[in-house]
């Protein structure tokens, strides 16, 4: 399992380093999947260029970035051809509503657990966590994001207390190999 949940995507050079390290191959030969359904309202739409200079600045080549809006699924063996997935912010409901209607849910799931690479952006980071019904159930706690500080830094153990806060540049690390969740902020 590899997953980066965050408020602004690779905002800082802390952000973008972990997620090459994550990554874990030559940006030029990654094909990445921007999923930018989510962004239905101007003020997410307007921000949407930044999400997809977010894989280019990393030096993901714009021929290897494929943009799909989540109007069906894509079976797992196709979704696992890609490298990583890109979720973009907008409306949580909505990006949740899409992702449960078309199947998605379960090839993402298991393009996940088949340690597939997902890196998620405000509403495309909360659909993990259990902030609404038919979340993706990643986390057990609530996510906030756009947050003036984040809750934790460091390694993250579960259960938690109190909802976890992600400020505007930090993110929640999820690997399962070794088994560990940190929060890493600046």
């Amino acid at each position: 399992m590899r997953v980066m949940l965050t408020s602004c995507g690779l905002e800082t050079e802390q952000i973008k380093e972990h997620f090459l390290r994550m990554l874990g191959k030559e940006s030029a030969e990654t094909k990445a999947l921007f999923i930018p359904t989510a962004a239905i309202d101007a003020d997410a739409i307007e921000v949407l260029p930044k999400c997809m200079n977010d894989l280019l600045k990393c030096g993901i080549q714009k021929e290897n970035i494929r943009v799909f809006d989540l109007h069906q699924n894509i079976p797992v063996d196709e979704l696992e051809t890609y490298d990583v997935v890109y979720l973009t912010g907008g409306r949580t409901s909505y990006l949740l509503e899409r992702i449960n209607d078309t199947g998605f849910r379960d090839s993402l799931l298991t393009y996940i657990r088949d340690n597939g690479f997902v890196i998620g952006v405000s509403a495309g980071s909360i659909i993990f966590a259990n902030n609404l019904p038919g979340n993706l159930e990643l986390l057990d706690t609530k996510l906030d994001v756009h947050c003036e500080a984040s809750s934790y830094t460091g390694k993250v153990s579960f259960p938690l207390i109190e909802n976890m806060k992600l400020s505007n540049t930090a993110a929640m690390l999820i690997r399962s190999i070794p088994d560990e969740t940190e929060i890493i902020d600046g």
